[in-house]
């Protein structure tokens, strides 16, 4: 597909054009959060706690006086950092694995695949905050557990097109023609084998977003000071009851947002990959 036709294709899904906005808005925060935020993100400042917000502060300021905007753009440089950091980690060794016991159906094949089942029966969420205890409420020790928590997804996805593909007949012909082991899984199954996987990448950091909020939440992921969504929202609901609305609503809102917007490119990615569209938009036109 030409880059003409990709943008006519986004162009007609308004839903897309959406996703790839706030997404987008999302880096930008990333690159330009020291001439975004105002304030320092960890600065505290008790004479100007629990501020409504204001033209100084925007977002107002949370129960030690640091600035709720300054939290949550830089907030989004460590929900992104985790999850980008996750589901790409996971992708890597989940790919590799997949395709390897795809491949290879022998009993270390099933026996992996039994490794798989045994991580995927704890609700992830338990399993997660069990894992986080056990390393340390670190940003990076977040990033392990739910990039080891997706391994079992992206390889079952790989290892199901795996089976599928293995005994089509171009792979009997690289067979025939002497091509190996490995250039056949690399060269010839990879490939074809990639484009649900691409979906699900956007998918997955929707849920490492969520999962990172979450743990926070409770108090098993990242620590004060750090700037994070879900944490800002657990110090904000505790004052709610009070009135004090606006340090567990910005930092929501950007959860919602952030997650939307993996979740409308993932559609689009779906959409623009599916051949079944092009077709139809082929007769159409």
């Amino acid at each position: 597909m030409t880059w003409k036709a990709l943008l006519r294709e986004l162009a007609a899904r308004p839903g897309a054009l959406i996703g790839l906005s706030l997404l987008t808005l999302q880096l930008f925060a990333i690159l330009f959060a020291p001439w975004i935020a105002p304030y320092s993100p960890v600065e505290a400042n008790l004479l100007d706690a629990m501020q409504p917000p204001s033209e100084l502060h925007w977002f107002g300021t949370d129960e030690v006086g640091m600035d709720v905007f300054s939290r949550v753009v830089y907030a989004t440089r460590v929900n992104l950092l985790i999850g980008f950091v996750a589901v790409f980690a996971s992708l890597l060794a989940g790919v590799t694995l997949g395709l390897l016991v795809g491949y290879y159906r022998n009993i270390l094949s099933a026996l992996v695949m039994r490794v798989f089942d045994f991580i995927q029966a704890f609700p992830v969420f338990v399993l997660g905050m069990a894992l986080v205890a056990v390393m340390g409420q670190e940003i990076w020790s977040v990033a392990i557990v739910l990039g080891f928590l997706f391994v079992p997804m992206f390889a079952r996805l790989v290892r199901a097109e795996v089976l599928s593909l293995r005994e089509r007949p171009f792979i009997t012909a690289a067979r025939c023609s002497g091509a190996g082991d490995a250039a056949i899984m690399f060269r010839h199954i990879l490939p074809n084998a990639m484009t649900p996987v691409i979906v699900q990448i956007s998918i997955a950091l929707g849920m490492a977003i969520l999962l990172t909020a979450g743990l926070s939440f409770i108090g098993a992921g990242v620590r004060m000071p750090s700037p994070e969504w879900g944490l800002m929202v657990s110090s904000g609901s505790q004052q709610m009851i009070l009135g004090i609305w606006w340090i567990a609503l910005f930092p929501g809102v950007a959860i919602v947002l952030s997650v939307l917007s993996f979740a409308l490119v993932s559609e689009a990615t779906r959409t623009l990959l599916d051949p079944r569209t092009h077709s139809e938009a082929g007769q159409n036109a």
